[in-house]
């Protein structure tokens, strides 16, 4: 999939790709046609950099119920013969989702437009896993015969649906359609139940892949040769390395670490890390000096996971280096130093804003560590990340650590967060937004009893309009 295009923050299309409250209200005082235009490209082209864990469809389906938007974008894409030649999910599944959560608003035509593309879709199995949580009986009853005729009744057929049948995010359709009394449909489904279970089985009891052998030289060999391959295996080999080494193979570890070659270097420095050697620290600042930069992210990677109290003295020194272990010292500082670390942790934080932009990796322990220790000098750089990044995640931190560190934070961003995408920043904001708003008792009303809400939003929003909470 290609990378998406994110319009600038201050635009109405770019403030919907991102998912910000802000979003919400400015297209409720838009145009309508300019709103529904910037939402329909919002859901036909996916503006999340990892679809897997940032939320936009509940937001979107919100927005369409709001402007009381037609479908007509959504079903000329889905429907489109394009359809059968681009079958990466990302291109239809928030399309799907966005429909999934109309179709629990009690949308018709959300329902009827997800029923027809899991009859006739590429993306099927997404479709229906969407009308497993909200269709009836019937319906899904109804789905049976297309569904199964997308799998040939030959072996390699057989073996497809065992897979689609073992791989179903919800089973509910299978199982009813495993109680079907017709042949066809019952006993087939029923022998591909029996059969992904039967897969699942074997292969837990019979795991394929490559072993290394039972003594330090294999394991340090192994690892080598899986990143000639490409393949990083330096942790599950350190593991290895705890099972078979013992104090008699310190001397031929410590060599691997500062000499051996890029698998086994990285591999030994992970095992000395996890045994808490007592020389791990200084290898680790050798390795950070390599010219290979398979080893020096080992090195700076591992160094982030140590949390000994000499780990995060040796952070304070070497935290502003301009290299991967200066970086990684920021971040160790970030998520266990103390108050008196905040300066170091500020100036990561800045300078990982400059040279890197707002959505670079590394910023989301720092903007974490910038609340933890409440730093509030950091409030204008969490202010733009909290504007600019095109993730919702380091969004809904950047929120959190305003809330610890900004005293604007509740009169401002907090009001907007009421409409994040996010839930874990909805919930920042039903516990912070000032009520004095009149938009946030409304909101906080509405959150309270839309039944697709998140349970830990709605006790957010309890503790501050229920009977014990003040007025709002």
């Amino acid at each position: 999939m290609f990378e998406p295009v994110i319009a600038p923050s201050g635009t109405l299309l770019g403030l919907l790709q991102r998912g910000r409250g802000d979003g919400t209200l400015h297209a409720l005082t838009a145009p309508r046609a300019e709103a529904l235009s910037a939402l329909d490209h919002c859901v036909l082209n996916d503006p999340r950099h990892d679809w897997q864990v940032e939320n936009r469809s509940l937001y979107y389906a919100r927005l369409y119920l709001d402007l009381n938007g037609e479908l007509d974008a959504v079903e000329r894409h889905l429907f489109d013969p394009e359809d059968v030649l681009v079958t990466d999910d990302t291109r239809t599944g928030l399309a799907l989702s966005v429909l999934g959560h109309l179709a629990s608003y009690d949308r018709p035509d959300a329902l009827r437009m997800l029923r027809r593309y899991a009859r006739t879709g590429t993306n099927w199995a997404w479709a229906l896993d969407e009308l497993a949580l909200r269709d009836d009986d019937a319906a899904l009853r109804a789905l049976a015969g297309p569904v199964l005729a997308r799998f040939p009744a030959d072996a390699e057929g057989e073996a497809a649906l065992a897979a689609a049948v073992r791989d179903a995010f919800e089973p509910r359709p299978w199982r009813l359609w495993a109680e079907d009394p017709r042949p066809e449909i019952g006993a087939r489904v029923r022998a591909a139940q029996e059969r992904g279970s039967f897969d699942r089985w074997q292969r837990q009891m019979e795991p394929s892949g490559p072993r290394p052998g039972w003594s330090v030289r294999a394991v340090l060999d192994w690892a080598q040769e899986g990143l000639e391959r490409g393949a990083a295996l330096h942790v599950p080999a350190a593991r290895c390395l705890s099972a078979v080494a013992g104090p008699e193979d310190r001397a031929e570890i410590l060599d691997a670490a500062r000499h051996g070659t890029d698998g086994a270097r990285g591999t030994a420095l992970r095992y000395l890390a996890d045994v808490r050697d007592p020389d791990v620290l200084d290898l680790l600042e050798e390795a950070a000096q390599s010219p290979s930069a398979a080893v020096v992210d080992v090195a700076a990677e591992t160094f982030e996971r140590m949390r000994s109290a000499a780990a995060v003295q040796r952070a304070r020194q070497w935290a502003g280096r301009p290299d991967a272990l200066g970086a990684a010292a920021g971040r160790v500082l970030a998520c266990r130093g103390g108050a008196e670390d905040s300066p170091l942790v500020l100036a990561a934080l800045r300078e990982a804003v400059r040279g890197q932009g707002p959505d670079a990796p590394t910023l989301w322990p720092l903007v974490d560590g910038a609340g933890r220790l409440g730093i509030g000098c950091a409030a204008p750089v969490l202010r733009h990340v909290y504007r600019e990044t095109a993730s919702s995640h380091l969004r809904g931190r950047a929120a959190r650590a305003l809330a610890a560190t900004d005293p604007s934070f509740a009169a401002g961003f907090a009001v907007e967060c009421l409409w994040d995408c996010e839930e874990s920043t909805r919930e920042v904001a039903a516990r912070h937004a000032e009520t004095g708003d009149a938009r946030v008792a409304a909101q906080l009303r509405r959150l309270a009893t839309d039944p697709a809400e998140e349970d830990d939003v709605q006790s957010a929003v309890r503790s501050r309009i229920g009977p014990d909470a003040p007025a709002v």
